[in-house]
């Protein structure tokens, strides 16, 4: 099998169907074996009905549910390790970034890369970026601390729309311990720690409405998880 498509999702019910709908439709233009694991993080609503409708109508859906809001590395964590692709994606469940920007992601891993990450930051030909200008300071101020614990010439590392290797995914999520939405930056920390080639890609990406990620509440958050994780990869590290 070619690509897993792992999307993380927490009451996404009124999001999830057309964007699920994109992927499914793209995956089986390309003529190859692919799945999709939704992983349902503790939703309360009807994300679960959402994807079972369409698994119904397209078995290479699958739908992974946790009993209980994890958290979104939590969830991404899951459906990686449960993913049987040569090549692993993650995507959030609100379409920001079309699934169609997996051909530029593909591009760099089969040029060579281990982790190929979607990038708002970086410019080129035929690349639009929306955002509201607020997200997009908060954005530059979270990656000048990630860069300050050890992320530096990364741009953007927190857009929601990254691929690996089989081998890759399966080293850096099993050591995976954020929870939450500062796991990103642990992943990207990791990798680079333990030798894995990153590229940094840049995609099209729109902000979408109803964000899950609030800038007052989850920012402090997101902060003290990425101190932590930068603590906890350096102390794992010096014991290999």
């Amino acid at each position: 099998m070619q690509w897993s498509v792992v999307i993380p999702a927490f009451n996404e019910e009124a999001r999830l169907p057309r964007y699920l709908e994109e992927v499914v439709s793209y995956l089986r233009t390309r003529g190859e074996p692919w799945e999709v694991l939704v992983v349902d993080d503790g939703s309360t609503d009807g994300t679960a009905e959402v994807v079972r409708a369409m698994a119904v109508r397209c078995p290479q859906v699958q739908l992974l549910r946790q009993r209980a809001n994890g958290g979104k590395g939590a969830a991404v964590r899951a459906g990686m390790l449960a993913a049987r692709g040569g090549w692993r994606l993650f995507a959030d469940a609100d379409g920001a970034t079309p699934i169609a920007e997996l051909k530029r992601l593909e591009a760099a891993l089969a040029a060579g890369a281990d982790v190929a990450i979607g990038s708002r930051a970086m410019t080129a030909a035929g690349i639009v970026v929306r955002a509201r200008p607020h997200r997009v300071l908060a954005g530059r101020l979270f990656n000048t601390l990630a860069e300050s614990l050890g992320l530096v010439g990364i741009r953007d590392s927190q857009c929601g729309f990254k691929a690996f290797t089989a081998a890759a995914a399966a080293d850096l999520f099993a050591r995976l311990g954020t929870r939450g939405f500062g796991f990103d930056v642990e992943l990207l920390l990791r990798a680079r720690a333990r030798g894995w080639r990153i590229a940094e890609v840049a995609v099209n990406w729109e902000d979408q409405p109803a964000s899950k990620v609030g800038v007052v509440t989850d920012g402090p958050r997101m902060m003290w998880q990425i101190i932590t994780a930068r603590l906890r990869v350096a102390r794992e590290e010096r014991r290999r």
